[in-house]
This record gives structure tokens, sequence and C-alpha cells, in this order.
């Protein structure tokens, strides 16, 4: 008989299940859209954040996206499986049992609807779509190669509700949305580059993608496009609410890692990739908060 793991074990398989590190890519910029929104609403009379409802929105983040993540890994079991790239991912490698993957993509929905109820009104209002979109992204690569853009609205609708959670309404919706877009498109504009490397097992498996349907170029054209699209948005966003010197340079600091990361992923390079997903993407985000959060303060 096989002795269970131990409780510390669990903690940490169950986190690489729901890949719990690459919280860094999301949760900046939602805190990011928290900053502005706060402003925002000190701006036009309405009296902005305290501590308590800034840690239900880390909250619902956190739990919105273990159940998304735990969903993903749960429909694409047997796909990862098959895929020598994900095959020792812990549901496949047996390190995860089903049941506990169930378990917490249920617990961490439920979380997310329970914050979203503490939030208010509004924010309980719109949870149960926020909460079908970011769960129904699993199945799009079945049937459509637009997974990445559903991707990219999943994630993007982390920074709308964040700022919905702070204003408490819908009101003066232009900005949080073309900060939407602007998350929406770098998402999916990095998640294609990422794909490219399951290119041809995507074909083989008739799983649908970009690269699948437009090729390794056209992917990263799209990719491209998409990304000229993140940087127009965010300078949007930057002279509607006049974010001064300091967002501006982040903004510029953004299309700069976005050039770079480009340059480094080829049609006959492919090497580089992790470092293009992983670490730029990382550092945009967290650059992002950072001039948004000292545009905030000054």
């Amino acid at each position: 008989m096989t002795a269970a793991p131990a409780p510390w074990l669990v903690v940490r398989r169950l986190g690489g299940l729901v890949r719990f590190s690459h919280t860094v890519f999301g949760l900046p910029f939602a805190l990011a859209a928290v900053a502005l929104a706060h402003r925002h609403a000190l701006a036009h009379g309405g009296p902005g954040l305290d501590l308590g409802r800034l840690a239900l929105i880390v909250l619902a983040f956190t739990a919105a996206r273990t159940a998304a993540m735990g969903f993903n890994r749960i429909v694409d079991r047997r796909i990862d499986a098959a895929n020598p790239r994900t095959a020792m991912r812990e549901l496949p490698a047996g390190l995860v049992s089903l049941r506990a993957a169930v378990l917490l993509t249920v617990v961490a929905s439920v979380a997310f609807l329970g914050c979203a109820w503490l939030l208010g009104p509004v924010p309980l209002l719109l949870s149960p779509a926020c909460l079908l979109v970011v769960l129904a992204y699993s199945y799009f690569k079945r049937f459509s190669w637009a997974a990445h853009l559903v991707l990219g609205v999943a994630l993007a609708l982390a920074p709308g509700g964040a700022w919905v959670a702070v204003t408490g309404d819908l009101a003066a919706p232009a900005t949080p949305l073309w900060l939407m877009l602007a998350v929406a498109t770098w998402v999916a504009g990095f998640d294609i580059l990422y794909s490219l490397q399951d290119e041809a097992f995507d074909r083989e498996q008739r799983l649908h993608s970009i690269p699948v349907r437009f090729g390794t170029v056209g992917a990263l054209v799209f990719s491209g496009l998409l990304h000229v699209a993140t940087v127009a948005a965010l300078m949007v966003v930057h002279v509607r609410e006049g974010l001064g010197v300091v967002h501006g340079v982040g903004v510029a600091l953004i299309a700069a890692i976005l050039v770079y990361e480009h340059a480094i992923v080829r049609p006959g390079d492919l090497s580089r990739i992790d470092k293009a997903f992983f670490d730029l993407n990382g550092y945009i985000s967290l650059a992002y908060l950072a001039c948004a959060l000292i545009a905030t303060l000054l």
C-alpha cells in the first residue's frame, strides 16, 4: 500500500498544477487597475480604495485564476499526457489525483463568487459570466484557432473587474475597457508565441491554434500586430487619465521589451521562447504595476 504524501507536498503539487508562480503575469495588471481606479474615484468624488476591499480583490483574482487553471488541467489531461512537452504535468504524471484537482477547482470557484458577493452587487452580478469565460477558454482549441484571443479576454477580465470593485459601478467605462484591450492583446500575443512549440503536435492531434492555421511566420506577424495594439491601448489610457511622465516612460519601456521579445523569437530559431514567455512578460506586468503606482502616488 502506497503511503499518502505529506501535506506540504500535496500543497506544493497543487500549486504546481495551477502554476501559481504564473500569477506574476495577471495580478500586477489587476493591481495597476486598482491603483488607477482609486485615482479616478478620488478625482470624481468617490471614496476610493480601502485595505479590506484590496484584500478581497487579490483573493478574487487568485481564486478565479486557480479555478481556470485547475479546470484547464482537468479537461486537457489526456492531451497533456500525449504531448511529450506536457506529459510530466501533475495530472498525467499521477502526482495529483483527479479528485483533488476537481475539489481545488470547485473550492476556488466558490471562493471567487464569495469574494464578488462581498465586493458589492455589481461585482456579484458580473461574476458568474466572468467565471464562465475563464473556464470555457479550455475548450476553444478543440474547434477554433481563436483560442488565444479568448485567453486574452479571460485575463483581461481581471483589470476590468478590479476597476468595478474599486468604483462600485459601471460608470465611466472607457478607461478600463482600453486597459482590458491592452491586457487582452498582450496575453493573446505572447500565448501565440508560446504555442509555436506545439505546432506539430497540434496538427497531429487536430487541435486548433493560430500557428496551425497561419503557420509559424503568420503566427509571428499576428502576435506582433496584437502587441502593437497593446502599446496603442496603453497610450490611450495614458492620455485619457492624464497620467504624466512616469506612466509614459513605463509604456515606452513595455514597448521596448515587446520589440526585444519578438526579436529573439524567429521562424528559424524558437529556442528562446521560454525566455520570451516567462521572463520578459513578467517584466512587462511588473513594470506596468510600478508605473501605475507611481502615477497614482504623484
